[in-house]
């Protein structure tokens, strides 16, 4: 089996690379950690006779919630090394900011020489994996090495369930030998056990996004970034962040609309995509409004007359939230499935969504069913959300406060999740490659639960 996956694996490659070529060339991505995608050529720890945690996370949504159970784990096991892996470029870069001076770097493919690489150089005690990463090869690796394996703050949505079902005689080992499958509800607890997961290892922790959920409103950063853009005490904002197209054009359009009614009111753009950024200004520059970009603030171009801010710069979206009175979550008007509505919640903005949100489906619930969000289908709806919180702003204070309020009720995640992690981490794990006898003596016990 693991030879017929790294053909399959070669053949996808294969087959997607003229798209990975085409986004390499035009758009940037895809250009760098090759060597450690594809042979595991990752940095060496700083000291390999201290136990290490070893935190993989795909992209940017998954590198901020890490933040909570790092800083809990190094408060509970500062003699642990932790190092971060990641898959995409924008996730490498927000974990290198966020995370140094802790290792980063690139995650290895799926393929058994890779995996087998990078584990024999990380040899980590733990491997944690963030939300739903089921690669047969490198948690076999990982296994070999003497790691257990953690799946934390799982998710398994139906459309993932049904594609993971046609593939079940393939990846039901892989599930069954997880050491722990930490998920966010019932639903997705089911779902795991379903795929063969073992009931014992099984266990609802809730969302670790809501305790890595800022709700300070005048913590350091939000307060920097709103005296460089120039906003007032008295500015409205309406913030639409992690955008696809045609979003932000929805949301120029609703400016366009209201601020000769509401001069009070800005716009703040973010793009869930960097490649887009270019994209977005020429949609502005035609839109006949002033405008500039976030990283252009600190320079001689800033333009303090300017009403909508494209915000351009990776990782800064999570602050900007905290600023902003009216917030539209993006990916939820098209077919991504939605973004982080939490942040905004979690602030107290006045938070709306498309209906396409099934990435967050119960955090969706959790809001609508407590009257602390809104949805809107389209263009007429946002723009008729916006003139409400503007004209009634005592409906927007009520709605945010609601979502404040939910959110807080909803922390406890990383708590729970460090005490399952901290139960695997005690028991006594050899640091060089096991024997074949106790290969199997790891597997016996791990069968039995």
């Amino acid at each position: 089996m693991p030879y017929l996956l790294n053909l399959a694996y070669l053949l996808l490659i294969a087959a997607a690379f003229p798209y990975l070529l085409y986004c390499r060339l035009r758009q940037g991505k895809y250009r760098d950690g090759w060597r450690q995608k594809m042979w595991g050529d990752v940095p060496r720890r700083r000291n390999r006779k201290v136990p290490c945690l070893w935190l993989h996370a795909v992209s940017v949504g998954e590198v901020n919630l890490l933040g909570p159970l790092i800083a809990r784990w190094e408060q509970a096991h500062p003699d642990w090394e932790i190092v971060i892996s990641t898959t995409t470029q924008t996730g490498f870069a927000l974990a290198q900011k966020r995370y140094a001076p802790r290792t980063v770097f690139y995650a290895p493919l799926d393929f058994t020489w890779s995996t087998a690489a990078a584990m024999h150089i990380i040899r980590p005690t733990l491997l944690v994996m963030a939300e739903l990463e089921l690669w047969p090869n490198w948690i076999a690796a990982a296994q070999r090495e003497g790691a257990r394996v953690a799946v934390i703050n799982g998710r398994l949505s139906e459309k993932s369930f049904r594609g993971y079902q046609r593939i079940a005689g393939w990846l039901r080992g892989t599930i069954e030998s997880l050491d722990l499958v930490a998920v966010q509800n019932e639903e997705y607890a089911a779902r795991f056990l379903a795929l063969g997961a073992n009931s014992k290892r099984v266990h609802v922790t809730g969302s670790i996004k809501f305790d890595g959920a800022q709700t300070d409103r005048n913590n350091p950063t939000t307060k920097k970034l709103a005296a460089l853009a120039g906003i007032k005490e008295s500015d409205v904002v309406f913030l639409a962040g992690s955008t696809q197209a045609p979003e932000e054009a929805l949301a120029i359009e609703a400016f366009r609309q209201l601020s000769p009614q509401y001069p009070d009111l800005r716009l703040l753009i973010t793009p869930r995509h960097p490649e887009r950024f270019d994209e977005v200004a020429k949609l502005l520059d035609r839109s006949g409004v002033r405008w500039e970009r976030r990283s252009t603030l600190d320079s001689k171009r800033h333009d303090p007359g300017a009403r909508i801010l494209l915000i351009d710069v990776v990782g800064e979206l999570g602050a900007w939230w905290g600023r902003s009175d009216i917030a539209f979550v993006g990916g939820s008007l098209g077919r991504r499935g939605g973004q982080n509505m939490i942040e905004p919640a979690a602030y107290g903005s006045a938070v709306c969504f498309g209906p396409n949100t099934w990435n967050f489906k119960d955090v969706v619930q959790l809001l609508l069913s407590s009257a602390a969000a809104h949805v809107v289908k389209d263009c007429r709806e946002l723009q008729t959300f916006v003139e409400r919180c503007l004209r009634e702003p005592e409906f927007a204070d009520e709605l945010g406060q609601r979502a404040k309020e939910l959110v807080l009720a909803q922390q406890g995640a990383a708590d729970r999740t460090l005490l399952l992690l901290q139960g695997l981490a005690a028991a006594e794990l050899t640091r060089t490659i096991p024997t074949p006898a106790a290969m199997k003596q790891q597997r016996s016990r791990r069968q039995a639960g």
